[in-house]
């Protein structure tokens, strides 16, 4: 992938945490032109092989290829929200990996609705027919539809989208309506219509419906398990990012912007046992996995801590950090089992923004006295285990020049937050 030079200051920046949007804005390009180049790939594997893909499949993906270019040509930014949606990147990590045969047509499937949702979005006039994958229609970021069906025939008039069941001789009581042209917001109704709900204050989504909201077929793996639509509770979900967005805002607004502006989903989890879960995939930026936190300052914590996965991630796409495929692991102080170097530069960088946040937290007004107090405490013992791992960093010869300077950028930061004591929690 091949971007004009990373700015210096932006990196320093980016390595020590800071929220500066300077550091945001690139991360956002170097994800979009990553996607791009994704999108690219699957289309020359296609092209290129075109023997080994199914007739009908291969002419679905040509056809929704071709409306996915005449809609970027009259709304660009729309299609680039769509294609930058963290699902949009777990199903092409999953198309492209997959080998020639019919699980790969059925995958390419799916370009159909990424570019349908940008059509529809755009309010342009559309007249297609879609297959149905399992009775459901996924339009990423917007909502699902349950159809009894297995072929649908979308129709838009000015702002209003009919769905058409194949053999039905009357449109489906399902309606979409475009409620906000300039940004592409779709509003739905009638039976078997669920949307992915926003979250209050900001753009972010709670994505329970999904199918790329985790890798395909990931059943409890490290990632953990998705939760249900039905088994997710809304209002306790929007009271916990609400209650982080207020405690971030009083203890580092600058981090609140930050989450606001880069979290595009929260996606829940399944819990298991009495154990939070929290976790990011490297192929969707953007989108948090997590169970629910029992209140706002563990929801605060985990995505302060999961975003800058996925910050770390986007960078390292753009300046590779550490070499691949050494077999080295390392003791690290917050987890029992040893980790490789990407493992260590991964949890050094998500531990030093928590570090950030909790030192804030144990000084600033405006917070709970317990929560003061718990992050006084947690500050003190991270702050020693970042500080070992950073060691183990800048000793390996694993982190490629690049990722060497970002290192000695983290110690630098590290060694500013326990430059003096912290006032009593």
């Amino acid at each position: 992938m091949k971007l004009a030079p990373l700015p210096a200051p932006a990196f320093a920046e980016l390595a020590r945490t800071s929220p500066a949007p300077a550091g945001l804005t690139l991360l956002r390009s170097a994800l979009h032109a990553r996607r791009l180049l994704l999108l690219k790939a699957l289309l020359v594997r296609v092209h290129g092989r075109r023997e080994s893909v199914e007739p009908g499949a291969l002419g679905r993906f040509e056809r929704s290829w071709g409306l996915l270019e005449r809609v970027e040509r009259r709304h660009p930014a729309v299609v680039r929200d769509v294609l930058d949606y963290p699902t949009t990147g777990v199903w092409l990590a999953t198309v492209l990996a997959e080998p020639a045969g019919p699980r790969f047509d059925r995958l390419l499937a799916r370009l159909d609705m990424v570019a349908l949702t940008a059509a529809l979005r755009c309010g342009g006039p559309v007249d297609l027919t879609v297959e149905v994958s399992d009775g459901l229609l996924s339009l990423p970021g917007v909502g699902r539809l349950r159809v009894p069906a297995d072929r649908v025939r979308i129709s838009t008039d000015n702002r209003t989208v009919r769905f058409h069941l194949d053999g039905a001789r009357h449109p489906a009581p399902i309606v979409l309506t475009l409620v906000d042209r300039r940004h592409g917001v779709l509003a739905g109704r009638g039976s078997g219509w669920s949307p992915v709900r926003s979250l209050p204050r900001g753009t972010a989504r709670l994505d329970d419906l999904d199918p790329y909201r985790v890798p395909v077929g990931a059943t409890g793996g490290s990632v953990g398990t998705a939760a249900g639509h039905v088994d997710t509770d809304h209002a306790a979900w929007s009271a916990r990012w609400r209650a982080a967005q207020e405690l971030l805002a009083r203890t580092d607004p600058g981090r609140a912007v930050e989450v606001a502006r880069s979290v595009r989903a929260v996606v829940p989890l399944v819990p298991r046992g009495p154990r939070h879960l929290g976790a990011t995939l490297s192929a969707a930026p953007g989108a948090v996995l997590t169970s629910l936190p029992a209140e706002g300052q563990g929801m605060a914590e985990t995505l302060v801590h999961e975003l800058h996965h996925s910050k770390l991630a986007t960078l390292h796409e753009l300046v590779p950090l550490y070499s691949p495929g050494r077999d080295a692991v390392h003791q690290v102080g917050w987890r029992p089992d040893p980790r490789p170097i990407a493992g260590v530069l991964h949890g050094a960088y998500a531990h030093l923004a928590l570090a950030d946040l909790w030192r804030r937290a144990a000084t600033v007004g405006g917070v709970s006295p317990s929560w003061r107090s718990d992050a006084g405490r947690q500050f003190d013992e991270l702050h020693d285990q970042v500080g070992e791992a950073l060691a183990i960093l800048l000793e390996s010869d694993e982190l490629t020049m690049a990722g060497r300077e970002f290192a000695n950028q983290m110690r630098h930061h590290h060694a500013s937050l326990g430059a003096a004591p912290l006032a009593a929690g």
